[in-house]
């Protein structure tokens, strides 16, 4: 008789108590993330022990393909000991045995083990032996690896992750560039606010310059309110505002100034020089500012990123911003923002999302820029439930995701 039990219906107190204080939790697998992917059915399911403690989770999202047939997937799931055999056995057997009642043909999952963590720009560690254990117990209840693949669009979640580790003083953590570029934008007057729902309008359209500006399409409006009614207590949303009139008017009265002091005949050799160069300096950055002031009229909002904390980890999820502002730097200063309002309340760790594993591509170099620590995960796996049909089923799902590559 096993001393477990399987549950495919876990009360939401229960479940989210046992994932975020998990070393594998990820907001991924959170409860409410069923709420989130509302295209897809699920199970939120779990395993408890003899004693009624739940020791196995998994929110398990269900897809149907052509044929009445279904996939399940867990993203960066599911949440267990996989090192423990019998327990990693048992769940997927169970999972399975659900799955066939479904008509599901494989079940996809991903889940938050860590192969190697390493400073970027620091030289590659081997790959965690433990890791690579629990790699061979995955594959011994008959999952397929897809390897250590390289680049994003080879798996559902990307392999590759850069994040922040907790500090007391982000302006000493990044590289002296980084803060100079926090200080232009502090300079030229941008300033960053956490805001409520209202601010969703105006994030959206920041976005949406975004996905003009990369030739790519993200999320609208009404999925980043889904976010923040998903997760009410544990979503920010920063905006990054300036009036480019606050900054033009400082320029000029710097002009004024000076040159009242190249008027003055006590002005010496030296202090002349610097006048005319501090001139110079506003007068040229007045000119570059000239389509800015004739294209935007009062306060803007130039930049935004919205975040979501689930356990001790906080999500960036989207950030965006207006390139017609791109030398007011308002990302630094908006990033930097984001960093130290997530570890002043109490998360461990910022996860900036999925870069390419050559960590060459343009968000690796971005993401550098605040000396991050490089996350590779395990990787994705496929469990066969309908062997017969396994192979075509895969083919159906990769045509399937790139269909319906913004669901």
């Amino acid at each position: 008789m096993s001393i477990y039990h399987f549950e495919i219906n876990i009360q939401k107190e229960d479940y989210n108590k046992f994932v975020e204080n998990h070393p594998y939790c990820n907001l991924l697998q959170s409860y409410q993330w069923a709420d989130v992917k509302k295209n897809w059915d699920h199970l939120h399911t779990g395993v408890y022990d003899e004693n009624h403690q739940l020791v196995a989770a998994g929110l398990v999202l269900i897809k149907s393909l052509p044929f009445g047939f279904t996939m399940f997937y867990l993203p960066r799931g599911p949440i267990l000991d996989y090192k423990n055999k019998p327990l990693l056995k048992y769940y997927f057997s169970e999972l399975k045995r659900i799955a066939k009642k479904r008509h599901c043909l494989f079940i996809k999952f991903d889940p938050e083990i860590h192969m190697r963590d390493y400073d970027f720009g620091t030289e590659q560690p081997e790959m965690d032996p433990e890791s690579m254990k629990i790699l061979d117990n995955i594959q011994s209840v008959g999952a397929f690896h897809h390897g250590f693949t390289t680049y994003i669009a080879e798996t559902a979640q990307a392999r590759f992750h850069m994040g922040v580790r907790k500090n007391d003083d982000m302006d000493h953590h990044v590289p002296r560039s980084t803060l100079r570029s926090k200080n232009v934008a502090i300079r030229k007057h941008v300033h960053v606010d956490l805001v409520d729902r209202s601010g969703l309008d105006e994030f959206a359209k920041v976005m949406h310059m975004t996905e003009q500006r990369k030739n790519v399409q993200l999320r609208n409006e009404e999925y980043f309110k889904l976010l923040m009614e998903t997760y009410p207590d544990t979503t920010y949303l920063f905006l990054a505002s300036v009036d480019p009139q606050d900054r033009k008017s400082e320029l000029e009265e710097t002009i004024k100034n000076n040159q009242e002091k190249l008027d003055s005949e006590e002005l010496g050799n030296k202090a002349r020089k610097k006048a005319n160069q501090e001139i110079q300096q506003a007068q040229q950055e007045l000119d570059s500012m000239k389509e800015i002031l004739d294209k935007y009229q009062g306060p803007q909002v130039i930049a935004g990123g919205l975040m979501i904390g689930y356990g001790k980890t906080v999500e960036m999820l989207y950030a965006g911003m207006n390139e017609d502002f791109r030398t007011f730097r308002p990302q630094y200063l908006t990033y930097m923002t984001q960093f130290s309002y997530a570890f002043e309340h109490g998360y461990d760790y910022v996860t900036m999302g999925g870069v390419e594993g050559t960590l060459k591509d343009g968000l690796s170099v971005y993401k550098s820029n605040f000396n991050p620590v490089v996350n590779e995960f395990i990787g994705e796996f496929d469990l066969p439930v309908n062997k017969i049909l396994f192979k075509p089923a895969q083919k159906a799902y990769e045509m399937l995701k790139k269909r319906n590559s913004s669901d």
